[in-house]
């Protein structure tokens, strides 16, 4: 669709909140564009697809317990997995980015701050959105003018708390885990939000500087959206132009997200499987190697399910399984670098794992202690 209002979004990569790159001479030379390439994007595409490929067309050519068909199985089956959200992610990213901020700003507003993080946590958790898609659409969040109390509610509740992975976790552990964690989840998404927000206003942290100039909103969000979806046309040519901007304004989670399932499939081709349970017992080396593994390896939300389930199950250690699937979002590098590349500061990037990791390893070990 096209939107024909006063009011255009600027594009991702046009964002004031973003690095932007620096303009090309009328002729550069050949380091000027050598040092353009993202080479971190292209090679982990490139790589992927030939694992990918390799899978597909010739998996009888690689022995069986050989690193080379663990390594190309891995890159099969996340990409199969994740290539849903992804796609989602990037048309949600295209959309957003013709949603005036003052409607954004206005649907996670309200007259305590409070309130504005929990309907963003509300909107994490009802979004169906694997943790790359919603990384996505939780980055657009914050250039549309989101605090970043908000962003970080909204990331740490939505990654694995979808209809579709409820499902799937209520399956593998039962429905009165998958309740408690999704629970807990809100609950520390809202304290970490809160917390975050504070330390902004205290000026510990830097402000969005999106939200610059935004003043408080005359009509209601429900007039304001009906003017809006009233003047815009939808077409064809609309409907390209937002996934073009949606391909442009992901490129630097894909990037990161590409390059996690080279890393993922590295160590599921050099890492035995039943170490996991072995190392990851209820006791404290067991907390903070699940911490450590959760970091390093870069899973889907739907990956990391069955990772969390094998904890719980098989090493009967309930708060870990919970500490995978929350520790994964909140010191995940992609988030991390996702969060420093749209924000342009380290502090904002580092803020979320400091802030929310303390809260899910407390809850943690009190979750062992009473189930254990």
């Amino acid at each position: 669709m096209t939107n024909q209002t006063d009011i255009q979004a600027e594009p991702a990569h046009t964002s004031s909140c973003c690095h932007s790159s620096k303009p090309l001479p009328e002729n550069p030379g050949t380091w000027a564009r050598i040092r353009r390439v993202d080479w971190m994007l292209w090679i982990s595409l490139i790589v992927v697809t030939i694992g990918y490929v390799w899978y597909l067309a010739a998996p009888m050519t690689m022995g069986a317990d050989s690193a080379a068909h663990h390594f190309t199985h891995g890159v099969y089956e996340l990409m199969n997995t994740m290539w849903w959200g992804l796609l989602l992610g990037v048309v949600f990213v295209g959309l957003m980015d013709r949603v005036p901020r003052e409607i954004v700003i206005q649907a996670l507003s309200g007259r305590h701050k409070a309130s504005g993080i929990v309907k963003a946590t509300i909107a994490g958790l009802l979004f169906d959105l694997c943790s790359h898609g919603i990384l996505m659409v939780g980055m657009k969040l914050y250039e549309r003018g989101a605090t970043i109390g908000q962003t970080f509610a909204f990331l740490l509740a939505s990654p694995w708390n979808s209809i579709s992975l409820t499902i799937i976790l209520v399956a593998l552990i039962g429905w009165k885990l998958t309740l408690l964690f999704i629970v807990l989840s809100a609950v520390i998404g809202i304290i970490t939000g809160l917390v975050a927000d504070g330390m902004v206003d205290r000026g510990v942290l830097p402000d969005n500087p999106s939200r610059e100039g935004i003043t408080e909103p005359t009509t209601s969000l429900a007039v304001a959206v009906r003017e809006w979806l009233g003047k815009l046309q939808p077409s064809g040519s609309g409907a390209l132009d937002i996934l073009k901007d949606g391909i442009k304004g992901s490129q630097m989670v894909v990037r990161w997200i590409l390059f996690g399932v080279v890393l993922a499939s590295l160590v599921r081709a050099f890492v035995p499987a039943d170490m996991f349970s072995n190392w990851f017992g209820p006791g404290l080396l067991g907390l903070f190697m699940t911490v450590i593994v959760a970091t390093v390896v870069e899973v889907c939300s739907e990956g990391s399910a069955p990772i969390a389930a094998d904890i719980i199950n098989r090493a009967a250690a309930p708060g870990n399984g919970f500490t995978f699937l929350m520790a994964g979002v909140a010191t995940d590098y992609t988030e991390i670098m996702s969060l420093k590349d749209t924000t342009g500061r380290w502090v904002l990037a580092l803020a979320l794992p400091l802030i929310s990791l303390p809260q899910t390893l407390l809850v943690a070990a009190l979750i062992n202690h009473l189930y254990v």
